[in-house]
């Protein structure tokens, strides 16, 4: 839909950009498209390497922008139609210190999850914060040695390796020529780079140090080291790219999960060959044992095993019949089913976890933002110190001027914060990763970071403690028929799907017992459920209500609190203004609870369970699992217990994402049970996808070896730079080593946080 900016028409328009691979490369875009009249409402997805933007209908303003794009070294192809952005990913401006990975994207496979399900067959992770990450347009596919950073590894190593040749078997005036040769071919695209950001307004980037300090080394005569400066940032670039690449590996594995093609039922009961992503909802599609599932959907005949371990993580397989719902890229093992479409491929459940953890990767953690700000500080402080060294020696002592220039020349590629500001996001990104294969997903760094300082966590009880379906183990009539009394209950749960009336209906399913017909009937919150049943007011309520209208007798509580001694769930059954019966069931915990409680144990996490069941029934339970409880609580009492500890503790709640969520919200961190339910990828800070107990252990220890590996990312990019930072500038090091210094420890940094990949989450800390 059009709509009028400042006078212009303006559409939605949205483009592949190929080269993308960190935050600044979102933040150098966007200041390019800024700059250009007609265009608003930018947004630069890294991770999906899209562009969006309103864009005047003149043809001319998107050619500007296309034009600006390409100047910056990234490739971009403008999608077909105006389609709105699917995966919006966010920036904040920031970007990095500048380092080009070099590494190629394959356009064919379009990164947008509302076309095809497909990534970019080369990316990367590592989402730096400071300004400069100036990228080459490279082809798309192939190795490191095919794209444009990778030969200008080998054309330089070749150049350097001729000209010292040529200077042991030749001249020095010679060899000097050579590597002047070396050098300037190498340097030549490094400052078209620093000169495209320059333009763009980001000028402190490593490509224009670099720029800087190779032709200060030049100017005083050390051509050889300059070339050798050129080669050793070639690599390290080079050797950065191919180390955080692996870090999308994962994700690319699970875009590639869901199959191209589905055999969909036609109305006259035959079957056809279709695009997967083509497929609409309503649509019968055919699984063969073997198959993956296309697409999310429910089955509609047929049974058969489902392995659903590529978006559970759940390595044993399920057995599901008619009516139960399957996930796209799941495994049909045994039989041969029919399942309805019941979402489209762009919001199937495994693209809705490729853009959660998308986001999530974009979302820059406390510790990030600070070194974001610390180093937009640093970078200019570096080239401020740089230029003091350079002269104040010099002028103020009678210092050699080639001396002093050369230290500031070394002093300025030292100074560069790259290991610094990629030590974070590589990390967070890392961890991300290996949480989706495990069914674990968190919403950014600040959740990673909250998670791993978890002291207290809060359990519901119901559907995340124990099994959810309680079963009905004791009826109590008062003058009325065992079977009355049911049909009665099972009248007013009619249409409920709280697990107590599904209890009730399917008891009296199991005991063919038909319900009475009811209408009006309404949920009291906490209480439970009033319905009109033969034209008299019927209720299903809590003892503990029964009791605050009194019309319970004295043994009829004595009746309702041995059933809840004995850990039993009993509701009392009114007609008119009669208790006519009461009912008990009983929800057995989880057979995971246990360990994970006693897993938390082992962290120094403390377990609490609310419930808003009776104090009986919830001690019982809480009893088994070895945990504290608070029991008899409205979810008003949940979300004040949750800020009672959020108070001077950190707190995470775990539930199911629905009756939870106002509790959920009010924790420092909100997990939601479920697996891979919309509620539970969306609606809190955390999903816990196979429904597992302990998988609330696993993502704390795996937010808390994030933070380690985090911890050591900046301990090393930090002590190398203190020490080669005192080594430059009293002469110890040099050019070569200063880059070797600032490339080697990008390159340490990013591989320690890839170590992260191999993380077992049931591995003791």
């Amino acid at each position: 839909m059009p709509d009028k900016t400042a006078g212009q028409t303006q559409r939605l328009s949205t483009w592949t950009i190929g080269g993308m691979d960190c935050a600044s490369c979102a933040a150098k875009i966007t200041k390019a498209a800024e700059r250009i009249p007609g265009i608003s409402q930018i947004k630069v997805s890294v991770m999906a390497e899209t562009l969006s933007a309103k864009v005047a209908d003149d043809p001319a303003t998107a050619e500007a922008l296309e034009k600006q794009v390409r100047a910056l070294g990234y490739t971009i192809e403008r999608k077909s139609g105006d389609n709105p952005f699917a995966a919006t990913g966010s920036h904040d401006g920031h970007a990095c210190c500048g380092h080009d990975h070099g590494q190629s994207h394959d356009h064919a496979k379009k990164h947008d999850h509302g076309e095809t399900q497909k990534f970019p067959a080369k990316s990367e992770t590592a989402s730096h914060g400071l300004p400069g990450h100036v990228h080459d347009e490279d082809e798309g596919g192939g190795s490191w040695y095919q794209s444009a950073k990778g030969r200008l590894v080998l054309a330089s190593g070749f150049l350097l390796a001729a000209a010292w040749g040529l200077n042991w078997f030749a001249s020095a005036s010679v060899g000097y020529w050579a590597f002047l040769a070396a050098c300037l071919i190498g340097v030549l695209p490094v400052a078209k780079r620093a000169i495209s950001a320059a333009l763009a307004g980001i000028p402190f980037t490593i490509e224009m140090l670099m720029t800087i300090a190779v032709i200060g080394a030049l100017f005083i005569g050390a051509a050889e080291e300059a070339a050798l400066v050129v080669f050793l940032f070639a690599v390290g670039e080079v050797l950065e790219g191919v180390a955080a690449n692996r870090a999308r590996a994962s994700i690319r594995s699970l875009a590639e999960l869901v199959p191209t093609r589905a055999l969909v039922i036609s109305e006259d009961g035959s079957t056809r060959e279709a695009e997967a992503a083509s497929l609409a909802i309503g649509q019968m599609v055919l699984v063969r044992p073997g198959d993956r599932i296309p697409a999310d959907g429910a089955i509609v005949e047929g049974a058969s095993s489902i392995n659903e371990a590529p978006v559970t993580g759940e390595s044993m397989p399920r057995t599901k019949g008619a009516g139960e719902d399957v996930f796209a890229g799941s495994i049909n093992i045994d039989a041969a089913l029919t399942v309805r479409v019941s979402r489209a491929s762009a919001d199937n459940t495994i693209s809705r976890i490729i853009r959660l953890v998308e986001e999530a990767q974009e979302a820059k953690a406390p510790t990030e933002r600070f070194i974001d700000r610390f180093s937009r500080i640093y970078m200019p402080a570096i080239v401020g110190i740089a230029a003091l060294v350079a002269v104040v020696p010099p002028l103020a002592f009678g210092g050699e001027w080639s001396v002093w220039i050369y230290r500031a020349l070394a002093l300025l590629l030292i100074g560069c914060p790259c290991a610094l500001v990629i030590s974070v996001p590589a990390s967070i990104a890392s961890a991300l990763s290996v949480g989706a294969r495990h069914g674990l997903l968190m919403k950014g760094g600040v959740v990673m970071e909250n998670a791993a300082r978890i002291q207290w966590v809060t359990f519901d009880k119901t559907g995340t403690l124990t099994a959810g379906k309680p079963r009905v183990t004791d009826v109590v009539p008062f003058d009325v028929t065992e079977e009355r009394l049911v049909s009665i209950a099972a009248a007013v749960e009619t249409g409920s799907s709280h697990p107590l009336a599904e209890a009730i209906l399917q008891f009296a399913k199991d005991k063919a017992i038909a319900a009475l017909p009811s209408k009006d009937s309404r949920a009291v919150v906490g209480k439970g459920v009033v319905a009109e049943v033969e034209g008299i007011s019927a209720q299903v309520i809590s003892p503990r209500h029964a009791i605050e209208q009194q019309i319970l007798s004295t043994a009829q509580i004595e009746v309702a609190q041995n059933l809840e001694t004995q850990g039993k769930t009993a509701v009392v059954i009114v007609l008119g203004s009669h208790v006519i019966g009461i009912i008990a069931m009983r929800d057995e915990p989880r057979e995971d609870a246990k360990v994970a409680v006693a897993e938390l144990k082992a962290l120094g996490v403390q377990s609490i369970m609310l419930t808003g069941d009776n104090q009986r029934t919830g001690a019982a339970i809480a009893g088994v699992l070895g945990m504290d409880v608070r029991a008899e609580l409205m979810p008003d009492d949940k979300v004040r217990e949750v800020r009672r500890l959020a108070e001077s503790e950190s707190v995470m709640m775990v539930g199911d994402g629905i009756n939870d969520a106002p509790a959920l919200a009010a924790a420092t961190v909100g997990a939601a049970m479920g697996s891979g339910t919309q509620v539970a990828l969306e609606t809190a800070d955390a999903a816990l996808l196979r429904s597992n107990v302990r998988d609330v252990p696993r993502m704390i220890r795996l937010a808390r070896a994030a933070m380690e590996n985090i911890k050591a990312n900046i301990t090393i990019s930090l002590g190398l730079k203190a020490v080669f930072l005192v080594t430059s500038i009293l002469g110890y090091t040099g050019l070569w080593v200063a880059i070797l210094a600032d490339t080697g420890a990008t390159v340490l940094v990013t591989l320690n946080a890839l170590r992260l990949l191999n993380f077992k989450p049931d591995a003791k800390p």
